[in-house]
């Protein structure tokens, strides 16, 4: 059983609000098993009777009928007989004709619940929700976080991290036994689901692009970049003509697929965003990892990534932090200098601060970590995170350290 507690709950915080509960996220992270397993025993185990909990998973062969509207209507209602509530669970409703029509109109029945997932281009996109006209309400299914990928696999903590830092956590990846079945699956998710599905969804003709661009973020994730950059490199190293606005509406496409995120660059001190350059990460860093061949592990990049993920999935806004400093050069002259924090984090009135660093073994690593923190002036809590596993503690000016096992495994360490 692999248990997502954080998704369940966000469930359970929507029940009975009148609208309808749209499942989405990248394809094969789990949105059917979080719907017709974890919560449909959720509502079994809240005494809800299964008489009054509706489920249809339209791709399945012997649903076929009922992918027809008018058919699906009628059936809902046959199996609506009191006016205690009923809870409507459907899987692949995109395979319904016009499903948008005959989900809305599933709210004028006064005693019913409606959650749904879809996997088709539509659904996997960003803007899915404004199908609903204001009557849908999100929640946004990641790949799996490292605990629940380490709370599922029986393994201890380093093989987790090791097994989880190169093969991320697609959560079909728990079945595979040997490490050429989990390469397989992952470079066959992005060659025939993910850049199929962009393809299809924006009608793109020159497929080349999308996988040059894919492979330069892949092979760059943490580094600051943007379009005209990109389509720099593209006349360096390919001798091709891209212009910068199309490779801009590519990397779009990947955002609204959930293939990427992107995090935009706030300066502190101004209080205000710089639009470029920018920075992205993958959603799972084994899709990351596939997509250049397993090669360049670098590991304080593939760190900043699941921490960046993690950040995401506990709720947080995050953004790369700008500290704009003035020092004296070697000429005694005043000159203006950017400090880079890694993560800028704001969950209502939470913010945190925090760098991510393989090790501070030495005072001048350490220094280059904090420099930026110092030049912060504010009283929310700054962080340096490392892959050490070190005990949890703060220094003279309250910086807090903790290693990346205490991060990932308590949803709580930023706080304590």
């Amino acid at each position: 059983m692999i248990k997502r507690d954080i998704y369940l709950q966000k469930i359970i915080d929507r029940m009975d609000n009148g609208m309808i509960k749209v499942i989405t996220g990248i394809r094969r992270c789990g949105k059917s098993y979080l719907l017709f397993e974890i919560f449909y025993n959720y509502l079994l185990e809240h005494n809800i009777p299964s008489s009054h909990i509706i489920t249809l998973q339209f791709d399945d062969r012997l649903n076929i009928q009922y992918r027809n509207p008018d058919e699906l209507c009628n059936f809902i209602h046959s199996k609506i007989t009191d006016s205690q509530k009923y809870y409507i669970l459907l899987d692949e409703v995109q395979l319904v004709s016009n499903f948008e029509e005959v989900l809305i109109s599933f709210l004028h029945i006064k005693n019913v619940d409606i959650y749904v997932t879809g996997s088709n281009a539509k659904f996997l996109s960003s803007d899915i929700i404004t199908e609903f006209r204001g009557r849908g309400d999100q929640i946004h299914l990641s790949p799996l976080s490292f605990k629940e990928f380490f709370d599922a696999c029986q393994l201890g903590y380093e093989d987790a991290w090791n097994e989880y830092s190169m093969f991320g956590g697609m959560p079909y990846l728990l079945m595979c036994k040997t490490d050429e079945q989990k390469i397989s699956y992952l470079n066959n998710l992005f060659a025939e689901t993910y850049i199929k599905d962009i393809v299809n969804k924006n009608n793109l003709k020159n497929i080349d692009v999308l996988e040059d661009i894919l492979n330069i973020i892949s092979s760059s994730i943490g580094s600051l970049t943007n379009p005209n950059k990109l389509s720099n490199t593209f006349k360096s190293i390919k001798n091709q003509t891209v212009a910068p606005n199309t490779i801009n509406q590519y990397l779009e496409y990947c955002v609204d697929s959930f293939l990427i995120r992107k995090a935009y660059r706030y300066d502190v001190k101004g209080r205000k965003y710089i639009d470029t350059p920018l920075k992205y990460y993958f959603s799972d860093i084994g899709l990351r990892n596939a997509r250049i061949g397993f090669r360049q592990q670098e590991e304080s990049h593939i760190m900043e990534n699941i921490i960046y993920n993690e950040l995401v999935i506990r709720g947080y806004n995050v953004d790369v932090g700008v500290v704009i400093v003035s020092e004296k050069n070697e000429n005694n002259n005043y000159v203006r200098k950017q400090l880079e924090v890694d993560f800028v984090c704001n969950l209502g009135y939470e913010r945190y601060y925090i760098q991510s660093a393989l090790n501070i073994d030495n005072i001048e690593k350490r220094e280059q970590e904090e420099r930026p923190l110092f030049n912060i002036n504010d009283s929310f809590r700054k962080v340096i995170i490392v892959k050490n596993n070190i005990k949890k503690w703060k220094d003279d000016n309250g910086v807090l350290f903790l290693g990346i096992k205490e991060f990932l495994l308590n949803p709580d360490s930023l706080k304590a």
